[in-house]
């Protein structure tokens, strides 16, 4: 038995002193890193096994053992795998020879505080664990069949000793962490139990736990969709998802340009944002070669994809990126943006392939979309083309879609046409639809919260623009019985002056149109004015509500509005008691009337008027 004494190299010292004395939040950390170390000893053996039929104990089983003793307060990681020579145990265990922890020697010169997160940031990997140790052991023997055993052990002060053992040692090592008494929490069964499913679960080898198997559940995402049964798919779900329910549709894909990046998403049947719970995060994990990176980072997906469930593996990043550096991580960023696009096909093929599909979850996801409509600039117009909706074509509660309306449009019509509100029955009643069956337009019907920024938002589809019906400036061609029993030029022209002169500063336009069939009159809305929706946000949040510059605009058939233009001239005062009622009326069925009890007091006067002369 040879014992030999060797110094820390000297950036080696200045880093366990840190990692020793320095007061870290994420001291559990250190168990993913010994874990990920052990699981690259079996990889590297596994590749070597295809070259080399000497290795020793070739048939040993590829697995990562894991102990614990509450008693001795030890946590003890062994592996079979490639092991580790005198002059490995020197270079890996003794000297910074990684770029990793170089770099964090580099950031440790420009931070120094003791409660920087450098060790999050960068990883040490082994080192990690003086986290948590008054001493270490590491018991390891190289693959080579005349490999040394070997012992290693530091208490992480200025030197580590190397004994070769007379015993020998099975292939692989065996790391031994003798706890702090202050961190002897990393020796109960139950808390390592947790990390290990937390950070560890899905690495490729075996993963024993005092004696159990506990990574039961495969990294499916690293398969390809052909090996992959629909029942594994459901239990790689529940297992996730912490559920009994089958996913309502899952996305499996992988890819190499311009980024590695394997991932498995699932979409749950149900919203849970449905039953009252808030808000949820996004239940989607980002690993690194199947180790844990971060449970639920931020960034990953944007905030209208929360609801998905699932896996993010990229080779690319590396595995110990902190919290702050994958919120401003370019790579990150984008995975993000693949992932978004993946998903937004996704949803495009399974509305084309299986349509009671895509309408399960359209019913439960539709305002994630619409979300995702208002907030994401470069996905908008393919998130519109998700979209579903009645309208004046459809039967009460068939949706229809924007492509599906543009085949139905007729020729030269300049626009797409939608109206928002609270029902369709309410919608249906609008004066603002007269004008456009009439001319047999198709309307779009939205009458969810919000829609009205959705379709600020969205603007065109496919090159067409989306217009609102209840603006004013919209020009409609003309109908052959336009005229017919209306009034004339003169008759009206001179309507349209009295009645400016009765408002003169409650509509910033009074004329008589075309666009009403059989409605006395109709609000509309400037060009610049904000949709009673917007109105209602702004006020809500206190903020100031911009002007209203509504326009009046009369049917000149209508046999009220002609017996008003007669009246004008019969009986001045009745004549503006009537026209105070009707634009009171378009106002209210537009929403820009900010006081009902304006609309009641003139009903009231205008009864008064007429029943008690």
């Amino acid at each position: 038995m040879n014992t030999e004494t060797h110094q820390f190299q000297a950036e080696v010292r200045q880093l366990l002193d840190i990692v020793i004395n320095a007061l870290y939040s994420d001291k559990e950390i250190f168990v993913r890193e010994l874990v990920s170390n052990a699981s690259d000893a079996l990889e590297k053996l596994r590749l070597r096994q295809l070259t080399d039929s000497s290795i020793y104990q070739a048939d040993k089983p590829l697995e990562i053992n894991i102990t614990t003793d509450k008693d001795a307060k030890t946590i003890t990681i062994q592996d079979t795998g490639i092991g580790m020579t005198e002059a490995d145990l020197v270079e890996n265990l003794g000297t910074i020879a990684h770029s990793g922890t170089k770099k964090f020697m580099e950031a440790l010169k420009q931070k120094q505080e003791s409660n920087s997160d450098l060790i999050g940031q960068f990883g040490v990997g082994f080192y990690s664990s003086f986290m948590v140790a008054e001493k270490v052991e590491v018991f390891t023997r190289a693959a080579d069949a005349d490999a040394a055993s070997l012992h290693w052990e530091s208490e992480g002060r200025d030197s580590y000793r190397i004994e070769t053992l007379d015993e020998p040692l099975d292939r692989g090592t065996r790391i031994v962490v003798h706890l702090k008494d202050e961190n002897s929490e990393f020796s109960q069964e139950y808390r390592i139990r947790e990390l290990l499913r937390r950070y560890s679960n899905f690495v490729g080898f075996p993963l024993n736990f005092n004696g159990e198997h506990i990574n039961t559940v495969q990294a499916i995402w690293a398969k390809s969709k052909s090996e992959v049964t629909a029942e594994e798919y459901d239990e790689f779900y529940q297992f996730i998802a912490h559920t009994d329910e089958k996913p309502l549709t899952h996305m499996h894909f992988s890819a190499d340009a311009p980024i590695m990046l394997q991932s498995l998403l699932f979409v749950p049947k149900k919203n849970p944002e449905m039953f009252g719970f808030g808000r949820v995060d996004a239940n989607v994990a980002l690993y690194c070669h199947r180790v844990l990176i971060d449970a639920k980072p931020e960034g990953l997906l944007p905030e209208w994809l929360r609801f998905l469930n699932g896996v993010v593996d990229s080779e690319d990043l590396p595995l110990n990126i902190s919290r702050e550096m994958l919120q401003d991580n370019t790579l990150v960023r984008k995975i993000s943006d693949i992932i978004t696009k993946r998903f937004i096909k996704h949803l495009e093929k399974l509305a084309k392939d299986d349509a009671d599909a895509y309408a399960e979850f359209y019913s439960q996801f539709s305002r994630y979309l619409k979300e995702g409509v208002v907030t994401s600039w470069a996905n908008r117009e393919s998130l519109g083309k998700l979209l579903r909706f009645e309208s004046t074509t459809t039967d009460a509660g068939t949706n229809t879609s924007f492509a599906d309306y543009i085949t139905r449009m007729k020729e030269n019509q300049p626009a797409i046409y939608a109206l928002t509100g609270p029902s369709r029955e309410h919608l249906e009643n609008s004066p603002y639809l007269e004008a456009f069956k009439a001319r047999g337009y198709e309307v779009i019907f939205f009458t969810d919260h919000g829609d009205e920024f959705v379709l600020t938002e969205l603007s065109s589809i496919d090159g067409k623009p989306i217009t609102l019906i209840d603006r004013a400036d919209i020009e409609l061609p003309e109908l052959e019985d336009e005229a017919k029993d209306a009034l004339s030029a003169d008759e009206a022209s001179a309507l349209e002056s009295w009645l400016s002169s009765v408002f003169p500063e409650k509509f910033s336009k009074i004329s008589l149109g075309k666009r009403l069939v059989s409605a006395p009159a109709v609000a509309l809305q400037s060009g610049d004015d904000m949709g009673p929706e917007m109105r209602a946000y702004l006020k809500a949040m206190g903020q100031e509500v911009p002007e209203l510059h509504p326009q009046l605009e009369l049917n000149p058939s209508n046999p009220l509005i002609k017996k008003l233009a007669a009246l004008r001239t019969e009986n001045p005062e009745l004549a503006e008691m009537v026209a105070d009622q009707i634009a009171n009326t378009a106002l209210l069925r537009a929403g820009m009337l900010n006081d009902p009890a304006v609309l009641a007091q003139s009903s009231q006067s205008l009864m008064e008027k007429l029943l008690l002369k």
